[in-house]
C-alpha cells in the first residue's frame, strides 16, 4: 500500500473517531506529498521521495521541539511530541544502534576514511543507505566517533 493510501485510510479513521490532532498532521504530510508531485510534475512520487518527504516533516518538528524547549514553551513542547510520534508511524523502523555502526564502519572501510576530514565522503556514502531509518544527527556523531 503507497504512503498516499495509507493517508487516505487513516485520514478517514481518524474522522470518524473525532480525532481533531491525527486528522491535523495527517493533512500537512499529505499536503507536503502532494506539494512535492506538483512541484517535481509527477502524479505519484517513489517510496525513496515519499521517505524524504517523511524525513523533513521530521526533522523540522524535531527542530521546533528543541526551540520550543529551550524557550519554555510546554504547551507547545506537548502538542509537536504528539506530532513526531504520529509521523514516526509512518516512518520504516529504525535502526539500532549496533547495526548503524556496522552499516557505518563498514562504509569507512569502503571509502578508505582515516581522519575526520573525510567524514564527508563517508556521510555521502552512508546516507543513502538508512535513509529514513536513522537519525542524520545521530549518523554524524557516530560517524566523528569512529573516525577519531
Amino acid at each position: 500500500m503507497s504512503l498516499l493510501s495509507r493517508l487516505n485510510n487513516d485520514m478517514k479513521q481518524a474522522m470518524k473517531n473525532k480525532d481533531k490532532e491525527r486528522l491535523s498532521v495527517i493533512r500537512m504530510v499529505k499536503a507536503s506529498i502532494q506539494n512535492e508531485s506538483i512541484k517535481l510534475g509527477k502524479s505519484e512520487l517513489s517510496e525513496d521521495e515519499d521517505l524524504t518527504i517523511l524525513s523533513r516533516e521530521l526533522k523540522q518538528r524535531k527542530d521546533s521541539l528543541q526551540e520550543f524547549k529551550s524557550a519554555g514553551r510546554d504547551d507547545l513542547v506537548e502538542k509537536l511530541e504528539m506530532e513526531i510520534k504520529i509521523i514516526q508511524e509512518y516512518m520504516p523502523e529504525q535502526l539500532s544502534d549496533e547495526e548503524l555502526k556496522a552499516i557505518v564502519l563498514e562504509t569507512i572501510q569502503e571509502t578508505g576514511a582515516s581522519s575526520k576530514k573525510e567524514m564527508g565522503k563517508v556521510m555521502s556514502q552512508v546516507m543513502p543507505k538508512v535513509k529514513g531509518k536513522a537519525d542524520g544527527s545521530k549518523i554524524n556523531k557516530l560517524v566523528q566517533e569512529l573516525l577519531n
